[in-house]
């Protein structure tokens, strides 16, 4: 015969047994031996266990089911009577919970069996209010990360079953905050009053709800707004060694979204907090907070919340993009989240592939760039443009990890530990670098005035690695190697100073014009202000039509530079 528990204060009468075994009769069609066992239940209650199912009928148990009626009723948009009304005549239902029995926990991980019913992504609640997230289905067990600290989680605790996927609270209140990968904030001030709700994990958007990338993210930055522009919706991977200036590059383009009505998000995996606290800082000096989300999962977090950080941030950029707006999201960076996916896997067993990654880690990321997109004016015409970094072991880009994602994007700026520390900031290669998108994302002024430049410095790139086995070289040729020289030293930048467009195509239309060919490489920079300066004074209305409508004719072009090389015949009798 099927045994049933029943877990209670007290023993029960004869005539209570009696009106249990009739329950579970007419439940399941079969007879039931109800066994009683003695245990602490609140409000004089009790729990009905059959198999994994278990019946709450504690006062924690009915609040739980109070508290899940609210929320449905909430959702469905009704009125704070009607829930008054709903909550007086509510009445408790003998509702089965599926209970499962933890087997084994640590790092992170927890092995839970009696779960038949689980589903991959559902939310689990272990004994002690401890939240996990089911990650592995087997034949015998499921495989669950854990939310919190799992020092709370023994081998016989129970679990049970909340027939939830995870899900991240969203709105307009976390602007300006730090929060957790669980959308908690972290930053030491008041809680945020969330809109709503969104699933960390959600399909991307499909063919015919996307439109082209054809406008502009600008960055700021003169070397990749002229030859590796980012549009609206792009995928643009930053990718180098260590220390050579990646983050640097994010960070600027954030700065130059102040005032466009872009919101930015940046998420920061697997970094100290001391770091996130002092770029957090940086933000806030320069007004960027006002627009920006932080979402950390910090160095000493554990490694399923480096796992969740970059998916809770993509929800929350979603809720923006979908409501018409721009979003540009930062994931700093993915190298340490595919370690952290590594080690999860490991941990639950999973057959270990190349570089010990599992199999599924190319979908770990496909999955999460995919959402970045242009939406089509049906869907509100919003926009998310993603910026992952990777970080490469000696500027090899051939790896696993680099070139799963190269794949993935629609272009790379790849930075060259050599420039950097030539003083060439930022170091982007132009010959590893691209845009997928180029032109289309560029407005008619940057493309007139950028030119050949990119064709220019790579023919530079070419002749200063030949030079280096010649002697005598004609003046042609040095004229040339100066002109390169001249273009590389204009576009060194420095951080925290990004360039409007304006100012962007005044500097270019005087390089490529040949207007500072005689001046000094060590005082290009001095001649490119005092150019700006002078634009700014004597050209305002050119520079302002520049910034609004983003053209540029060839008088304009020709008067631009006959500017120039009137401040730089000054300038070169200035400093001789």
């Amino acid at each position: 015969m099927n045994r049933a528990i029943l877990y209670s204060n007290a023993e029960p009468s004869p005539k209570q047994r009696e009106k249990f075994v009739e329950f579970l009769r007419g439940k399941y069609g079969e007879d039931y031996e109800l066994v009683w066992e003695q245990e602490e239940v609140e409000g004089n209650g009790f729990r009905l266990a059959v198999g994994t199912e278990v019946y709450d009928w504690s006062l924690q148990g009915r609040l739980a089911q109070l508290r899940e009626t609210l929320q449905k009723v909430k959702a469905e948009g009704k009125l704070i009577p009607l829930l008054k009304e709903t909550v007086h005549d509510w009445v408790p239902q003998a509702l089965a919970e599926e209970i499962g029995t933890v087997e084994s926990v640590g790092d992170g991980i927890a092995t839970v069996s009696g779960l038949d019913n689980a589903v991959y992504g559902e939310i689990l609640i272990f004994q002690g209010g401890v939240r996990g997230m089911v990650m592995e289905l087997q034949q015998e067990f499921l495989g669950c990360i854990l939310f919190d600290d799992d020092d709370n989680v023994s081998a016989g605790s129970r679990v049970s079953r909340t027939k939830r996927t995870a899900a991240v609270p969203v709105g307009e209140g976390f602007l300006g905050r730090v929060v957790n990968a669980l959308g908690v904030p972290v930053d030491g001030k008041e809680s945020v009053r969330e809109d709503g709700y969104r699933p960390i994990e959600h399909p991307a958007p499909a063919i015919i709800d996307r439109q082209p990338v054809n406008e502009p993210m600008e960055t700021g930055i003169l070397a990749i707004d002229s030859m590796f522009p980012i549009g609206r919706g792009q995928r643009e991977l930053i990718i180098g060694d260590r220390q050579t200036g990646k983050t640097a590059i994010a960070i600027d383009a954030i700065l130059n979204q102040k005032g466009r009505d872009v919101i930015c998000i940046y998420v920061a995996i697997g970094q100290k907090e001391s770091s996130v606290a002092q770029l957090t800082e940086n933000l806030r000096k320069r007004g960027a907070m006002d627009y920006t989300i932080i979402v950390m999962a910090g160095a000493s977090d554990s490694d399923p919340m480096l796992y969740l950080a970059p998916y809770s941030a993509t929800a929350m950029g979603e809720y923006f993009m979908e409501k018409g707006k721009d979003v540009l999201i930062v994931y700093d960076d993915l190298s340490k989240h595919a370690v952290a996916y590594r080690a999860i896997s490991l941990l639950l067993d999973r057959s270990p592939g190349r570089e010990a990654y599992p199999g599924d880690v190319f979908y770990l990321h496909s999955r999460l760039l995919e959402r970045s997109a242009h939406l089509s004016d049906e869907k509100g015409g919003g926009s998310m443009t993603a910026l992952p970094i990777v970080e490469t072991q000696n500027s090899d880009i051939s790896a696993y990890i680099p070139t799963n994602i190269i794949s993935i994007t629609d272009g790379q700026l790849f930075l060259e530990d050599d420039l950097f520390f030539a003083g060439q900031r930022p170091a982007v290669n132009v010959g590893l670098s691209v845009s997928r998108v180029g032109g289309d994302a560029q407005t008619k002024a940057m493309k007139k005035s950028a030119g050949a430049l990119r064709l220019d410095l790579a023919q530079y790139r070419e002749m200063e690695v030949f030079t280096q086995f010649a002697s005598d070289l004609d003046d042609t040729t040095k004229r040339q190697l100066l002109y390169g020289q001249g273009l590389m030293r204009m576009l060194r930048q420095k951080q925290y100073h990004p360039m409007s467009q304006h100012q962007q195509v005044a500097v270019l239309c005087a390089a490529l014009g040949h207007c500072m060919q005689n001046i000094p490489e060590t005082h290009i920079e001095t001649y490119v202000n005092r150019l700006i300066s002078q634009m700014e004074q004597t050209q305002s209305a050119l520079c302002n039509k520049i910034d609004r409508e983003g053209i540029l004719t060839d008088a304009e072009r020709t008067q631009i530079q006959e500017e120039a090389k009137q401040v730089a015949e000054q300038f070169i009798k200035e400093t001789e």
